[in-house]
This record gives structure tokens, sequence and C-alpha cells, in this order.
């Protein structure tokens, strides 16, 4: 680096710093300054209007040379760190950030368009991260300390949040938050992404709204959630839908939703309450359909006997690489539940409750695309028969590192096809006529 370059850095960092400590104190005096029982009174819009007025007067107090962009920002800053969370709030408003990663109070990344970047924003210290942790998950009841040092929360606008703090984080608290946006991705921005083709959508609605049982399938942020919030708009508004999740992410939009979330234990480690009992518990709520979140351990037992019992039309999702893949991981997941049971009684009981598996992947760049649509079709001697109706090949990647490829028809009309004209759809023959349906 320049000699030059040296001084002009440290007088950006100093001027830097003694900003800080000019927002730290002005906060300060802020929460010395407010009527709490006026501020309980006031409102929305009214109240931060209210504190920005008190905070512009705080500024004029101070002897410092503030220009206009400084003030404004100091002003907005001291808003975030009073209502908001704090050095947060830039990057919540960016809607083309779909993951905010922060790896200590100085680290802070985001994946803006499928890409991973570093970010300018920081937190003063570890304690002032901590403090913006602890406003998260208080907003829902969790809670997060030495003795219980994970948390995995739901944030206002539906995004996924899990911290994880010291001694298990050995560089302070890192935390991941997965956005979902107040408003979710609807069908017709997932066809236009290319995340699938209209052949397959038609396939789709009609399976679920002939009740047959799904099981989305996919790796860590390939969009299974998003996907089944989106294919759960074609559930009839009449069911009743009962949903499990371990922190509360699925936005349906139907009357009839009961909404159920897992519970950790308290500081003396009881009182946890985990899927299983919720599935069990659901079950006698007169549910027509059961929607679990993620399917990730002894639940699943539970969630095959209600597939197989009267509450087709049930959906989940889980970790996994491909369809075939998906159901290995349902035997071991039911095997967790402790029950010995044989493998040919397993995997007959799995081909029975679940029709179809709806692989997803996120591929390089960050493209994100239902690779496959398989039927369950049945058992042959030991082996869980599967076929796909369509999937998706990759080719190759571009000039800009995005991944590229072509959804194909197999030429496969799936077995399941009178169940869905008994329910009085039916789609062309020309759906499943073999050919390269979209390229990308």
């Amino acid at each position: 680096m320049p000699k030059m370059m040296t001084p002009i850095l440290h007088a950006a960092e100093a001027k830097e710093g003694s900003f800080e400590e000019l927002k730290q104190r002005i906060h300060s005096k802020l929460v010395d300054k407010l009527d709490l029982s006026r501020v309980g009174e006031l409102e929305g819009d009214t109240l931060r209007r209210e504190i920005r007025l008190v905070i512009e007067h705080l500024c004029d107090t101070e002897d410092t040379l503030l220009n206009r962009n400084e003030r404004e920002r100091l002003v907005s800053e001291v808003l975030d760190e009073t209502f908001g969370l704090g050095p947060l709030e830039m990057l919540l408003k960016d809607s083309t950030i779909s993951d905010i990663l922060i790896n200590g109070p100085k680290n802070v990344y985001c994946e803006r368009r499928g890409k991973m970047e570093k970010t300018s924003v920081s937190f003063r210290d570890n304690k002032h991260l901590m403090q913006i942790i602890d406003r998260i998950i208080s907003k829902v009841g969790r809670r997060v300390d030495e003795t219980c040092p994970m948390v995995d929360a739901r944030m206002a606008d539906g995004s996924r949040f899990n911290a994880i703090i010291p001694p298990l984080a050995l560089d302070g608290a890192c935390v991941s938050i997965r956005r979902f946006g107040a408003n979710p991705l609807k069908l017709e921005d997932l066809l236009n992404y290319h995340a699938f083709t209209p052949e397959m959508v038609m396939l789709l609605e009609g399976a679920i709204k002939a009740r047959l049982n799904i099981v989305i399938s996919g790796g860590t942020g390939s969009g299974k959630t998003t996907l089944l919030n989106t294919l759960s708009s074609f559930i009839p508004n009449t069911d009743r839908i009962v949903t499990i999740e371990d922190a509360a992410e699925l936005q349906l939009q139907q009357d009839h939703v009961v909404r159920l979330e897992t519970r950790p234990a308290n500081i003396e480690g009881k009182g946890a309450i985990n899927a299983t009992d919720l599935v069990r518990n659901a079950l006698r709520m007169r549910p027509e359909r059961i929607i679990i979140g993620e399917c990730r351990g002894s639940e699943a037992l539970d969630m095959l006997q209600a597939m197989n019992t009267g509450h087709e039309g049930s959906m989940t999702t889980l970790h996994a690489n491909s369809p075939r893949d998906a159901l290995s991981r349902l035997e071991t997941m039911v095997m967790m539940a402790g029950f010995e049971l044989p493998l040919k009684a397993m995997r007959n009981q799995i081909s029975s409750a679940i029709d179809m598996v709806v692989q997803v992947s996120r591929l390089q760049g960050g493209a994100r695309k239902v690779t496959a649509i398989t039927e369950i079709v049945g058992m042959e001697q030991d082996t869980i028969v599967m076929q796909d109706v369509y999937r998706y090949d990759k080719e190759g990647v571009d000039e800009t590192g995005r991944a590229f490829g072509k959804f194909i028809a197999t030429g496969i009309r799936p077995m399941f096809m009178p169940r869905l004209e008994s329910a009085g759809i039916r789609l062309p023959s020309s759906a499943f006529r073999e050919r390269i349906m979209l390229e990308d």
C-alpha cells in the first residue's frame, strides 16, 4: 500500500470511530430522556416522528461538525437502534438480499442474486450483536444463553433466523438469516424464473387438488419452503389444514389454518414439545391435511401413518439430494422412532403413503429449479419402484457462472392419473409426450 494512503485510511477509521461514539452518546441520552409513559400512548409513525424530533434536538446540543448527509445517517441509525434491529435494518430493507450471514460482530456477509459478498455493515462489539439477537428472539418467546447457546426463530417478516453464541461459536455470535419476505413468491414469479414449466405446474396442481401425498426434497437453500408455500395455494379454501414447524415460516393463504410450533426445553431442561408430539396431537384436531414444515426425525413415522389413515393431501419437506435419497432418509427417520420394523414393512408403509417426490436444487449461480417430479409406483420385492415424469438436465455453465440446462418430459404417464380424473381433473395427453419442454 502506498505510504500516502496510510494517513488517509487512519483518518477515515478515526472519523468512523468518533461517529460511532457520537451515536452511542446520543442513544444513551435518548434513553434517559424518553418519557416511557408517553411512549406507550403513541403508535407507529407518530411515535417515530416524535422520537426523530428528540434525536435531532440532541444532535443540536452536541458540539460536532456534521454535514447534512452525516446528520441524516446519524438520525436514521439512532432510530434503527431504538425501534429496529440496528445495523441489520439496512440489509433487511434491501429486497435483493436472500441471505444474511454474520460471523462475529465485524464480519457480515449477504447473498445477493445468488452471489455471496461482504458488506460494510458491522456491530460495535459482541455485546451489541447479542442485544440485537435478544431483541429478535424475545418477540417469539425464545431465549439464548450459555446454557442454551443455539436458537431457531422466525422474524417479523417471516424470515428464518438461527443464532449460535459463545462458547460454541469461538469468534463471537454467529447469525444466519434466510429471507422470505412479507410478500412470498407467487406461482407466476417461479414460472418467470423458469423454476419449472407450465406442464409441471398443471400436474402439481392436479395432484394437490386430488389429495395426493407429496414430499418436497432438496438441499439447504434449494427453495423447499418457498415451493411448499407456493404449492399450498392450490389447496381448496374449504380444507382444514394443520401446519407443524420448528420455527413458523409457512404463509398459507387459506382461511382454515391451524399453525403449531415446537417448543424448546426451558432453563431447567424441561417442557420441550417436539414435532412428534405435535403430529400426534394434530391427529386429534380433525385435520383434512397435515403440512410438516420439515421432517427431520421420529415424527416421520407418525406422518406416514397419518398419510395412510385418512389424511390424504398432506405435504412435507426434507433434506435429500435426489428422490431416491429422500426415501432412504425417510427410512432412517422412521428407525429413529425406536421401533424394530422389518425393512420390507417399512418400505411398504412409505410406498403406500407417498405418491410423489418433488426434487428441488440450487444450481451454480444461484438458480433454483424443480429438477425432478417422481412418482412412487409401488413395491417390487423389497425395492420401492419410482419413475420420473419430468426432470431437469443441467448442460453446463455460461460465461457469467450461471448453470443452464433443459426441462424434459420423459414420456411416462403417471399411474395415479385415474385418481386425478376421478377428482374431475383432466390433463391433456400432450403434457406427457416425450420432448424437451423448455431450455434456458
